[in-house]
Order: structure tokens, then C-alpha cells, then sequence
């Protein structure tokens, strides 16, 4: 799946664990009825895992598996481009403490676009 790709896309980019260089925390990212929590220490991904039973997380991102294929997509459609237009337009949930996304709201959007690069290759 294209979500354990992540630390690899993510941790071999000098300017993007430049930007997220002060984030520590974990997320839960939603796809459909699978969860995944990412683990992130000062910028770097440390860890990609499908959650448990109970899992615990800071903030979570959850859509569907096909909004998150849309996304994914090298050239989104138009309202499937950016995280915030996908809540915007109903696509997507945030939940949980918003701060540290919000605080880093770039970086964060960055590193979820950056599965793109697959659909390139």
C-alpha cells in the first residue's frame, strides 16, 4: 500500500524535514476502514503501522478510499488537491488536538501529497 511509502518519501527530502524540523507527534490517518498511525520526531517519520485495538493519536485524518485515491492521483481533480478542500467540501475529518496540525499545517500537507510522487513514476 502506498502509505508504508511514507518515510522513505518523506525522509529523503532535505527541505521537507527542514519545514517539520520542530514536529513531534503521532496522527492517525484514515483511509477507508483501515487505520494507520504515523509517527513523526522532529520532522523525520519514524514509523508507519496499521493501529491497534486502541489506538492513540494526536489528531487523525480520515476519508474514504476513494477520496484518498483521488488525492493520491499525480494531478488531482479539483476539491481532491488539498487536505483543508477535502474537509471543506465534506471529504474528510479531522479529529483530535488540530494544534500541531494546524501549527504545521504545510509541512503536514506536503508529506501526504508527497505519495503523489509515486503515481508519477
Amino acid at each position: 500500500m502506498k502509505i508504508e511509502a511514507l518515510p522513505e518519501l518523506v525522509n529523503n527530502d532535505a527541505a521537507l524535514l527542514h519545514r517539520g524540523r520542530y514536529l513531534t507527534t503521532t496522527f492517525m490517518l484514515e483511509i477507508g476502514d483501515k487505520q494507520h498511525i504515523v509517527k513523526i520526531h522532529e520532522g523525520r517519520i519514524t514509523d508507519v503501522t496499521v493501529a491497534g485495538v486502541m489506538p492513540t493519536w494526536i489528531f487523525a485524518l480520515r476519508a474514504s478510499a476513494d477520496t484518498w485515491k483521488k488525492f493520491w492521483a499525480a494531478v488531482p481533480e479539483p476539491g481532491y488537491n488539498d487536505i483543508l478542500a477535502l474537509v471543506r467540501f465534506g471529504r474528510m475529518r479531522l479529529e483530535g488536538n488540530l494544534q500541531p496540525l494546524m501549527a504545521n499545517l504545510l509541512y503536514v500537507k506536503e508529506v501526504l501529497a508527497s505519495i503523489r510522487k509515486l503515481e508519477v513514476k
